[in-house]
């Protein structure tokens, strides 16, 4: 059968579906993904046939209203949430006409939609075929769905169709409640790779060792002084640090901060070497550190990454620290509370435990391909 994934906003989103499209491809199933331009280098990457629908990025529509002004983002959670919610519907619809003509020439029998991209319900009713939500991280989407569903409605879209079946990565013990039509999945950490050094998988010393990310974000330039302080404060503190961050913000903090591994870091492969990973919220970094049951401080800023900290933090698996917390001596005097709490590592580990056990990706295969039955696909 044909399945088109539909994904948008930052590489994270495609990595987070990245594991379902793989385990269709090893199926025999043929599996193209639809994504901002931007994405098309990450989607390559994963090895799944890239389609750009839109030229424009995430920032774009949370940014400028659909006028093109500027507009300041909600600091409340809820309404940020309801804004994020909106903007995605909006980037949804300026993909549709290309998600048509996509669909045109490449009919699929069944669409994944990422948990925010609000076109693959409508292109699938336009196609007829089964849709297929596929969460993203842990966010609850009741507060994004409401915005999403406003915005669309404003703009003549009133029938917005419910998924058929809604993929779950969340463990179970962090949803507050039972999801319609939902089935649980198995997260899989995934990030870009490069050839590994011997540090990434290993530790060096007995040191406990602390991984500082902004994710796929970079450390921005008027950060740095906080950066070079909490590095110099942990290495005095004999805590081994590491800085992800890409390669050029990288190049640039280096004559920063001390003698540190820094650059692109692969997530997945260094983490269960970790004791604490310092973030700043973003989903797909929470799952892989609960992935590799490590402790997570969490300093998150505005209301989508503040929702995805929150469960984790209530899990006692991590910490979000207080939104006007800017003091790097009080962020390693965090850590240094992680590493001495053995509490912190034993929630984590439980977590951990927690995703192993759910089905894994090639599980759902064979349900994927009964839901696609109807529309009349021969397997």
């Amino acid at each position: 059968m044909r399945v088109l994934f539909v994904t948008a906003g930052s590489p994270a989103t495609v990595f987070a579906v990245a594991p379902l499209a793989a385990a269709l491809r090893n199926a025999g199933h043929h599996v193209f993904m639809a994504a901002n331009e931007h994405l098309m280098t990450p989607i390559a990457e994963a090895g799944i046939p890239a389609i750009s629908v839109s030229p424009l990025p995430i920032q774009h529509f949370v940014w400028t209203d659909r006028a093109g002004n500027q507009v300041q983002v909600p600091q409340d959670v809820r309404e940020g949430l309801r804004h994020m919610g909106r903007s995605f519907a909006r980037m949804g619809l300026a993909a549709l006409d290309s998600l048509v003509e996509l669909t045109a020439d490449w009919r699929p029998d069944l669409i994944v939609g990422g948990g925010m991209s609000y076109g693959a319900p409508l292109i699938a009713a336009r196609c007829g075929v089964p849709y297929v939500r596929h969460a993203w991280d842990v966010v609850d989407l009741a507060d994004l769905d409401q915005g999403a569903v406003e915005e669309l409605a404003e703009l003549g879209h009133h029938d917005v169709p419910e998924p058929d079946l809604f993929i779950d990565i969340c463990p179970p013990s962090l949803r507050p409640a039972p999801l319609p039509r939902a089935r649980p999945m198995r997260w899989v950490a995934g990030n870009r790779q490069r050839q590994l050094q011997r540090w990434m998988y290993t530790r060096e010393d007995a040191r406990p060792r602390v991984l500082l990310t902004a994710g796929t974000r970079s450390f921005m330039p008027q950060n740095t002084p906080f950066l070079r302080t909490l590095v110099d404060t942990l290495s005095t503190l004999e805590v081994e640090v590491l800085v992800a961050a890409p390669d050029e913000t990288a190049e640039q903090l280096r004559g920063e901060v001390g003698d540190v591994h820094m650059g692109w870091i692969p997530l997945d492969v260094v983490a269960p070497t970790c004791d604490v990973i310092f973030h700043h919220g973003g989903g797909v970094t929470a799952l892989t550190a609960m992935n590799a049951g490590v402790p997570q401080l969490i300093a998150a800023k505005g209301a989508y990454l503040i929702a995805a900290s929150q469960s984790i933090a209530q899990s006692g698996a991590g910490r979000l620290l207080d939104a006007d917390t800017d003091s790097a001596e009080e962020t390693a005097k965090a850590c240094l509370e992680f590493l001495s709490n053995p509490d912190y590592r034993g929630r984590a580990r439980a977590l951990a435990e927690e995703i192993a056990g759910q089905p894994t990706a090639a599980d759902l295969v064979g349900e994927l391909e009964a839901l696609a039955v109807p529309a009349g696909v021969a397997q």
